[in-house]
């Protein structure tokens, strides 16, 4: 990852922003320059999990860049080829539904059509309670989507949550490190 050029895009789903600091904070470690982008419900909404202030001090501290959180900070990653791989973690159903029909409307989805447009890697890490109910069918579309790759997912909670699906974080920057070689890593572990 020396010297690869990270976009790490934020949304809502607040509950895993624990699980996913630390993987900037390990790919900044293998040498990576991570660009954070925040959705606005990232940037701005202050939950049971801690505030958007605190989490955006964080976030900065750890990739040592400001953080981009408007159409117009991130429109530029197209036109200037700002980044070798785009990184959605967490991907919410919002997103993941936008993505799946073209909607641009959120400094997160702008910044994932402008990186497209480069034919570059796309990582999504999907953290939706609805992933096997309504977002089933925008997770099968964004699947047979060229340059779109996932990291590792299951259910979290079967039994309370059946339809919920979170991404294995912990194999985050090894699903990065595929998708930069243009490979989707294998959803179930052992099947390498």
């Amino acid at each position: 990852m020396n010297g690869t050029s990270v976009g790490f895009a934020l949304c809502g789903s607040f509950c895993t922003f624990q699980k996913v600091i630390p993987c900037m904070r390990e790919l900044v470690r293998r040498g990576a320059e991570v660009t954070p982008i925040l959705s606005e419900a990232a940037w701005s909404t202050d939950t049971r999990f801690g505030t958007a202030a605190d989490f955006r001090r964080e976030i900065e501290s750890v990739c040592g860049q400001p953080i981009w959180h408007t159409l117009t900070d991130v429109e530029p990653i197209g036109p200037k080829k700002l980044l070798d791989l785009l990184i959605v973690a967490p991907c919410t159903g919002n997103t993941l539904g936008k993505l799946a029909n073209g909607i641009t409307d959120t400094a997160v989805t702008l910044a994932v059509k402008a990186h497209l447009r480069n034919a570059r890697p796309v990582l999504l890490a999907v953290s939706t309670n609805d992933a096997l109910g309504a977002s089933a069918q925008n997770i099968g579309r964004l699947m047979n989507v060229r340059h779109i790759y996932f990291v590792p997912m299951a259910q979290d909670d079967p039994a309370q949550k059946p339809n919920s699906v979170v991404a294995d974080f912990t194999r985050l920057c090894d699903a990065a490190e595929a998708a930069l070689q243009g490979r989707q890593m294998p959803m179930l572990p052992g099947l390498a």
